[in-house]
């Protein structure tokens, strides 16, 4: 007796619905992912097992590198913020300046040279050399203004949120001092004391996670 055949099913697993749920993932993550914003003055921050994150919004991080000073203001007080320190300085500043201000994330100029940087194209103000810092030593202590300014503009800020009926906590300006891990202490101290000068004994200290038994 001859055996019965079995006949062969496909084995083949239609993957389309997988596919479309995947492509619709990586949309998702696509449109919620905050693109990392440019830093002004990149470092190698020393590292630590503190696992503490910055807040998100708020602070204003002091940038410390090959003895120079950058400053990262938060994008809703930047403008405000250049208006004091130009009316402090005696410094005219035109609409156009206030808005390419409020468009730049970082930034490490002097005072008399940063007009002419911020009318250089967006690429060509974070090549590297351009910036020289703000000078921060106590003959010139531009740092020290911009920090002073920042905290009042932040005040101002909050102030209005709060006439405008927002659910706004007040409180001082977060800041954060980021410093590579080979700058010398001589310079992160002068920007410490800077903040202390001012009565802002209170800040962050930015660091790389590295592994508890490293």
């Amino acid at each position: 007796m001859s055996k019965v055949k079995i006949a062969r099913k496909s084995t083949r697993i239609d993957m389309t619905a997988m596919c479309d749920v995947a492509f619709l993932l990586l949309s998702f993550f696509v449109m919620t992912a905050t693109a990392k914003q440019p830093e002004p003055k990149p470092v190698d921050a020393p590292a630590s097992t503190v696992q503490d994150k910055l807040p998100e919004d708020g602070v204003a991080v002091i940038t410390i590198g090959d003895k120079q000073v950058f400053f990262t203001i938060p994008r809703a007080i930047r403008k405000e913020t250049f208006k004091l320190v130009a009316a402090e300085k005696g410094l005219p500043v035109s609409e156009s300046d206030l808005t390419n201000f409020e468009r730049v994330d970082g930034f490490g100029m002097p005072l008399n040279k940063i007009q002419g940087w911020l009318k250089l194209p967006p690429a060509d103000r974070t090549k590297e050399g351009v910036q020289e810092g703000i000078p921060y030593d106590s003959v010139n202590d531009q740092l020290a203004v911009w920090v002073k300014q920042a905290r009042q503009a932040n005040k101002q800020f909050l102030e209005q949120q709060m006439a405008e009926g927002k659910d706004v906590e007040f409180k001082d300006l977060d800041i954060a001092i980021k410093g590579d891990a080979k700058e010398q202490y001589t310079t992160v101290k002068r920007v410490i004391d800077i903040l202390q000068e001012q009565k802002k004994n209170k800040f962050f200290l930015v660091t790389g996670l590295r592994g508890k038994d490293f």
